[in-house]
């Protein structure tokens, strides 16, 4: 038989911890006739009683293991661990949420089972704010500009894959992980499938605005020289347009003699350029800090726990 390995990031999730699991055992008992499975939990340095939530889970159910971080290391690591302790033949990846409904995952075996290498789901945004809409656009728009990469738009980390993908995805070795990113930069066979935009079961968000939108930069930097060239074409027209103002300038005093008083104009474009180039200096530090920290070579997670036996 063929054996499914199901990873599961958590953080904080004790409210719907037990919920998530019974849907997600409800799906599995339809296909155990067919396939092996294991769950992988991988508490990410949950402050709350997450893990004495899934150790419980684990006394009637010994197909799940539990990896615990010794603090909180970002999703991102939390699905590479997972990843790595994977053993079945096919991978799935969802949040505990129940944004990522389980019901999915059979639909998902039958487009790897017809040949597919990865099935990935792309929600619609039903519901959602526009001003993250808006966001959200302008993020898939930067990063088209990657010919490397192809990120459909609202794709999620909800996705299965073959051993194949998997190895591919670990061999990689980058510290800066963007595993929308990877998992579309080593290509393979894709199915897109639509689902609903679901809100959690229960429980609170762990993004915010901001995480979101570092998370984005994060993105964008990590598979994409985009913001760099958006930097050299604005410095380029801001020279050009400087040096056409200061050769009208010579023309009207030399040939009018006429002064230009121009204060503020001088004051606006002085502070125009310096943030202009604190932009540039900005753009450039995200991608200096990003070698910084590959360079130093710090492993992407370090486990607490380990339940696996």
């Amino acid at each position: 038989m063929k054996k499914l390995s199901i990873i599961v990031p958590a953080y904080n999730e004790e409210e719907v911890i037990e919920l998530f699991y019974k849907k997600l055992k409800e799906v599995i008992d339809k296909i155990t006739e067919k396939y092996e499975y294991e769950i992988i939990f991988v508490d990410d340095g949950s402050k709350d009683n997450t893990l004495d939530k899934l150790k419980k889970l684990r006394e009637n159910d010994k197909n799940i293991n539990i990896i615990s971080f010794s603090r909180n290391f970002g999703k991102e690591a939390g699905m590479y661990a997972g990843l790595k302790n994977a053993k079945g033949d096919m991978v799935v990846i969802l949040d505990a949420d129940l944004q990522h409904d389980p019901e999915n995952i059979p639909q998902m075996i039958k487009y790897i089972e017809e040949g597919y290498d990865t099935v990935t789901t792309i929600r619609n945004r039903k519901g959602e704010s526009k001003v993250k809409s808006w966001f959200s656009n302008m993020f898939y728009r930067i990063m088209a500009g990657n010919k490397e990469i192809e990120l459909k738009k609202g794709s999620q980390d909800f996705r299965m894959m073959t051993r194949q993908v998997v190895q591919a995805i670990l061999d990689l070795k980058e510290y800066n992980r963007f595993s929308k990113g990877i998992f579309s930069w080593v290509g393979f066979k894709t199915k897109y499938i639509e689902v609903e935009n679901k809100k959690r079961a229960a429980g609170k968000t762990k993004w915010n605005f901001m995480k979101l939108f570092r998370y984005a930069v994060d993105g964008i930097t990590s598979f994409s020289v985009t913001p760099l060239k958006i930097a050299t074409i604005s410095g380029s027209i801001i020279s050009i347009l400087s040096l056409i103002f200061a050769i009208q300038i010579v023309i009207q005093t030399l040939m009018m003699g006429k002064d230009v008083p121009g204060y503020a104009s001088t004051i606006i474009s002085v502070l125009f350029m310096g943030g202009i180039q604190l932009i540039t200096i900005g753009i450039l530090s995200e991608y200096v800090g990003k070698i910084y920290l590959e360079i130093k070579g710090r492993p992407q997670y370090i486990i607490k726990e380990k339940i696996d036996e």
